[in-house]
């Protein structure tokens, strides 16, 4: 299986799915954090993380996969939603409680 068919059964095999530095209990940058935060603080507990340390083909696949240069990256039913920033806005827009069913 190659790293793009690998994460894309990660990204389609869960409802959400955030590929992150470190874990949820241990995030490894500020960024990865950050979206760890916001998405307990809506009760969603029970995400698939994925930690990009731990994987370099797949820390470079993530990015090759969404087109999009950096992580965390966050995936809602499929779909690339964004990364820290956007997930930020989105939060305070009320959208990803939309989005996510919250």
């Amino acid at each position: 299986m190659s790293v793009q068919e690998l994460i894309k059964q990660q990204v389609t095999g869960h409802p959400v799915v955030l590929y992150m530095k470190g874990s949820p209990k241990f995030p490894q940058c500020g960024f990865s954090a950050n979206a760890a935060r916001i998405l307990n603080a809506l009760g969603v507990t029970d995400y698939f993380s994925v930690d990009v340390l731990q994987n370099q083909e797949i820390r470079q696949g993530i990015k090759d996969y969404a087109n999009w240069p950096t992580i965390p990256q966050l995936y809602v039913n499929g779909e690339f939603v964004g990364g820290s920033d956007i997930m930020s806005e989105m939060y305070q827009s009320g959208e990803l409680q939309k989005l996510l069913k919250v």
